[in-house]
């Protein structure tokens, strides 16, 4: 009888736990799933509330079931996955199909309207809007839909249906005042002056966000109060209203340090409880050990009574001292934040105006080739057309300044891609000696013109082929030759390249270009690196350039790892030194083939589609075209060159980048999508944020830059010919 009632009794208590977790396991899943959404692990959390679900539905728990139907819709929901979360929110209601109005079945109904707000469904969204607020009302449930629609809003807002927003913010605002709808006519308020602020509408949005700041203060809500004062610094700042602006702002980092201070000091209490608690039972018990003691002897429990006085006097000390030094450190911390704040400000405003100046001088060069384009082509067109002698000596000077200029403008970009980190160092085998001896013959033209003796010595033991970026060295070396040479006259200009070093494979090249010019006064040594700095006025009123080709020369080299050097002395000439590491390439070099001039049969009886909005870039490039016997088609914009295409074919399509409406980027992007033969070359006057792997990365075939060199402009055409048709 005794195993008996002990087989029965394990049994009862294993059927009521059973039991309990049956009961409990939906409850059980839910809480799993709830924590997991507070650490932001959304995967774990669809797991816990699908395996709730699945519990409900074997339970036949509907009501429960459609619960967490509903919750694994608003999960998708907040992960932005619109189709899964629509589905949960139908399946949820689908279960509820047969009951009373529910608050899930109302909240249902909402979520399916916001969600297709978000998917720019508006009709269909309406329409169960207006089925929620049914369901509401049936319910008894007014302030809360306020609320809601306030949601709804925002997701109107965030979907840029900007006069369906603000009909509901206006709808929120006029509603009775009240304690509970407090904050949502705040949020209303402050949703209205963002919609008003994207609008440009300064009055109306000062309006909104200042009686958002008056309700927040009725509300006591701190967080809000915050974001409304720095929506208001912002509002200023971009009208450049500095002072307001930095009123609002200080007054929001004010507001976030209480914040942050009420919070550290409900943290020192509860700590200084805790430990006062604890000093109580230590109290207690030393009392309890006292009164055990007494019964011993009284001798000692007098001696235990003291050192339980001293311990407590050491340990209140102690946790007094602990407790100064926690509300000085929060203190100095709160500086620290403050002054980090201002660090912080101060570093975005000089990197603003950094950018700024890099994006002013980037658009600046950018937009000049445009009309520079049209200056250096019609002055072709006319050389071309066998003006009279008079008039070519004004038209060759025409082109010298054009080319002059496009020097410059090409120069200022090449600054601002440094600066802007936009080069990438190329890691390509070359032959150094055939590069210097190159260089030679590209300048010995200007040697010539200036009376000076130009010297070019090689180390022998340099080896043949490096490793290493070939162009980025070549516009180094040509930048210092051609200022040697600018700079002399009946002079000397000596080019020295030897052999430093040899080992592990890499080879250290020192470089020396030596003139003997007029030299660089002492005093200008540090600053000729500098951009626009060419030592006085009076030399670059004489001698003429931008001042920016020696500050290339000193960020290329850094760039390549080296550093370069300078002496100087005035009337009898300058050096300039510096060492690069290559690595050896022992594998020999393919021997290039050389480049094929284009001759006008590749181009006779050509069909060209030019798409350019410029009138006179269109003149230009369409005359240019018909000298060499092309028929050339023009359009001004993507959109209708696009539908052209679809129903004629060319022999080439030449399209600008920079289009009205859709831009060449995006209409090649579309031509590629049916017609992936047709040749595209690029016409753009690249700027910063552009490049020939960018252009080329949405199906364009080649690029032309602006201003046209016109060898090179029927060079590209000529070789696109000719690779379509190999």
């Amino acid at each position: 009888m005794k195993y008996l009632f002990i087989i029965i009794s394990f049994f009862s208590s294993f059927l009521y736990s059973q039991l309990i977790r049956n009961t409990d396991s939906a409850v059980y899943y839910d809480e799993l799933a709830n924590s997991s959404l507070e650490s932001n692990k959304y995967n774990q959390a669809l797991i816990f509330t699908e395996k709730s679900i699945l519990f409900c539905e074997a339970n036949h728990k509907t009501e429960s079931q459609a619960n967490q139907t509903f919750k694994l819709g608003k999960i998708y929901y907040n992960q932005k996955k619109y189709n899964e979360a629509l589905t949960n929110f139908n399946k949820s209601l689908a279960l509820l199909k047969n009951k009373p109005s529910t608050i899930t079945k109302a909240l249902a109904l909402h979520y399916i309207g916001i969600t297709n707000t978000e998917k720019g469904n508006h009709h269909l969204a309406q329409t169960y809007f207006k089925k929620s607020e049914s369901v509401f009302k049936q319910l008894n449930i007014i302030d809360s839909t306020q609320v809601l629609n306030l949601q709804k809003g925002i997701a109107l807002k965030a979907n840029n249906e900007y006069d369906l927003a603000i009909a509901i913010f206006k709808k929120i605002i006029k509603e009775p005042d009240s304690r509970s709808m407090l904050r949502t006519k705040t949020d209303a308020y402050y949703q209205l002056g963002l919609i008003e602020k994207h609008l440009n509408r300064n009055k109306t949005t000062i309006y909104y966000l200042d009686k958002a700041l008056e309700l927040s203060s009725k509300s006591n809500d701190l967080n809000q109060k915050s974001i409304i004062l720095l929506a208001l610094s912002q509002f200023y700042k971009t009208h450049k209203d500095y002072d307001r602006a930095y009123t609002y702002l200080d007054e929001h980092y004010q507001l976030k340090n209480y914040i942050y201070k009420l919070k550290t000091s409900k943290l020192d209490f509860d700590d200084f409880k805790k430990f006062k608690d604890k000093e109580v039972i230590n109290t207690a018990l030393q009392k309890e050990k006292k009164d055990l003691e007494d019964k011993k002897t009284y001798k000692y429990s007098k001696l235990i009574s003291i050192l339980a006085i001293a311990l407590i006097s050491i340990l209140s000390l102690l946790s007094l001292s602990l407790y100064k030094n926690n509300i000085i450190r929060n203190q100095n911390n709160i500086l620290l934040r403050e002054k980090n704040n201002e660090l912080v400000i101060a570093k975005n405003k000089a990197e603003k105006a950094s950018k700024a100046r890099s994006e002013f001088l980037s658009t600046v060069s950018h937009e000049l080739r445009t009309p520079l384009n049209a200056i250096n082509g019609i002055t072709h067109l006319l050389i071309e057309d066998n003006p009279k002698k008079s008039q070519k000596k004004y038209l060759e000077s025409l082109k010298f300044s054009g080319n002059y200029l496009t020097t410059f403008i090409n120069e200022i970009l090449e600054i601002n891609k440094i600066d802007s980190n936009k080069l990438e160092i190329e890691s390509i085998s070359f032959n150094l000696k055939e590069l210097l001896i190159n260089i030679q013959r590209s300048l010995k033209e200007l040697a010539t013109a200036n009376k000076n003796y130009f010297n070019l010595e090689i180390d022998e033991s340099i080896p043949d082929n490096l490793i290493g970026d070939p162009t980025k060295l070549s516009q180094i070396i040509m930048n210092l030759i051609n200022n040697a040479l600018k700079f002399t006259e009946n002079g000397r200009v000596n080019v020295i390249v030897k052999l430093h070093s040899l080992k592990d494979e890499k080879a250290t090249i020192y470089f020396e270009i030596v003139d003997t010019g007029i030299g660089i006064p002492e005093d200008k040594l540090q600053t000729v690196f500098e951009s626009f700095s060419q030592g006085s006025i009076e030399v670059n009123r004489k001698y003429g350039g931008t001042g920016l080709g020696l500050t290339i020369v000193k960020k290329l080299t850094e760039m390549l790892g080296g550093e370069i050097n300078l002496k100087s002395e005035v009337d009898k000439g300058s050096t300039f030194t510096f060492r690069l590491k290559f690595k050896i390439d022992n594998e020999p070099l393919a021997i290039k083939e050389e480049t094929k001039l284009y001759n006008d049969y590749d181009l006779k009886g050509k069909n060209i589609l030019l798409i350019e909005d410029n009138r006179i870039n269109q003149m230009i490039t369409r005359k240019m075209l018909e000298n060499k016997d092309i028929t050339c088609e023009v359009i001004d914009n993507g959109e209708e060159a696009i539908e052209l295409l679809k129903i004629k074919r060319f022999d080439m399509i030449l399209m600008d980048v920079h289009l009205p409406g859709i831009n060449g980027t995006t209409a090649t992007k579309y031509i590629r999508e049916f017609d992936k033969i047709t040749p595209i070359i690029a016409l753009t006057a690249i700027s910063l944020d552009e490049n020939r792997e960018m252009l080329l990365s949405f199906g364009m075939n080649d690029v032309i830059t602006k201003p046209f060199v016109p060898d090179e402009f029927y060079s590209i055409i000529a070789k696109c010919f000719n690779a379509c048709t190999n």
